[in-house]
């Protein structure tokens, strides 16, 4: 009896895939990149690279915020470490944004898009410098490196953790000395960090944007998760389209970097004068002053940011701590003291042991100083008082009771 094959073949069945015929390969789209964006291409020695280009008048708003910077960078300088920064004009800055193939900073990862905007008089000009393809690195590494050439120092945002380590990495596979190594960099996202982590539960730029800057994009801008995926598309299939969110995301992210510097220069040239309008902002400047070695100017901040109707509750009596902190190191005992007593007097752990050791150390009054502690003991024992912060003090006030006990018995003897 015939198999199920002898049977299919009667029937004019091919079996197996060896006569099946090759599948198509799936047609490119004739959607080049220079279809679809305005741009030219730049020449180098290495190659040619195709480029965007647009240009901004310095006083463009984004939001509410002017895009050219015109306060002090002194403070700026300061929390950068880089002194350097201070002698430099504005157009000697480099703004820089990279979209990349991957979140990852090893070998593997090309940056694809990389944006760069400097001030040229009073326009702002912003360059797209795109990879057709991998193998156009070389020629976009070389474009980069001749628009970089007037300026001495970067501006990004992340960048120090992975936009300018990736762009290093690909100068040095390609066997270039990296033009970033040792150039002076701000790097925004740490500054936002530090200025609005009191006020703003997410200091992401995008986020930044619409709260500070007052912002908002377009429907044309896509979310940074998809950037790379449209890129792996736009290889396969050759149609560019897509990839118009991709630039528009990658310029607007510049043009942000440049107006947030401009707001937080300004911030932070002169915050008692500024019009700061939430006094968490002053209190985080303040915050940033006295960690600078800015005493003097860190008391007034912190004071004017505690007069602020918006500083209520947990954060006013930390911020409060704080200034009475600042005032003890700059040797004011006396304000010091003020405040420590209008925290004890809300039940201020930390103000009790404070006042304790004035009094033992610099009154010399060992009564007064057992006082303080043995009230402090007996605030932590109440039947409400927290638990895990009972385990914080108990130690500290046992610990000082004992000695300060001692040195009464010794000066009764």
């Amino acid at each position: 009896m015939p198999n199920l094959s002898e049977r299919l073949k009667s029937l004019g069945v091919s079996v197996g895939t060896r006569n099946l015929p090759a599948p198509k390969p799936r047609a490119r789209e004739d959607h080049p990149i220079e279809s679809v964006l305005p741009g030219n291409w730049w020449h180098t020695h290495q190659g040619d690279i195709f480029f965007t280009e647009t240009k901004y008048k310095a006083d463009f708003k984004v939001g509410s915020v002017s895009l050219k910077p015109s306060a002090s960078f002194k403070i700026i300088a300061s929390y950068a470490r880089e002194p350097k920064i201070t002698e430099l004009d504005i157009e000697q800055f480099a703004f820089i944004d990279t979209e990349t193939t991957g979140l990852a900073s090893g070998t593997g990862t090309y940056t694809f898009l990389v944006g760069i905007g400097r001030f040229e008089g009073e326009e702002f000009r912003l360059v797209q410098f795109f990879l057709h393809e991998p193998g156009e690195e070389i020629a976009q590494l070389a474009a980069i490196e001749e628009f970089l050439a007037p300026c001495d120092a970067v501006v990004s945002f992340n960048g120090k953790t992975f936009d300018i380590p990736l762009l290093n990495t690909r100068y040095i596979i390609n066997g270039w000395p990296p033009p970033f190594k040792q150039i002076p960099h701000i790097d925004l996202l740490h500054l936002a960090r530090r200025l609005w982590k009191l006020r703003l539960p997410s200091r992401a730029l995008g986020d930044l944007e619409a709260k500070i800057l007052g912002l908002t994009r377009s429907q044309q801008d896509v979310p940074g998760w998809m950037v790379a995926d449209l890129y792996f598309d736009y290889l396969h299939t050759g149609d560019a389209r897509p990839l118009r969110g991709v630039f528009y995301h990658n310029e607007m992210d510049i043009v942000s970097l440049a107006a947030l510097l401009n707001h937080i220069s300004a911030l932070l040239a002169n915050p008692m004068e500024n019009t700061i309008q939430h006094g968490l902002d002053l209190i985080s400047i303040g915050k940033l002053y006295a960690d600078l070695g800015y005493l003097e100017e860190a008391a007034q901040i912190y004071q004017r940011g505690l007069a602020s109707d918006d500083v209520q509750n947990e954060a006013y009596w930390d911020s409060l701590q704080q200034l009475s902190f600042l005032h003890k190191k700059r040797g004011d005992l006396k304000t010091a003291l003020s405040l420590w007593k209008q925290a004890a007097d809300e039940g201020q752990i930390y103000a009790y042991v404070e006042l304790a050791k004035h009094c033992e150390h610099q009154e010399k009054n060992i009564d007064s100083a057992l006082e303080w502690a043995q009230n402090g003991l007996n605030m932590i024992n109440a039947p409400d008082f927290p638990v895990y912060e009972r385990e914080i003090w108990q130690s500290e006030f046992e610990h000082r009771i004992k000695r300060l006990e001692r040195k009464l018995r010794r000066v009764d003897l």
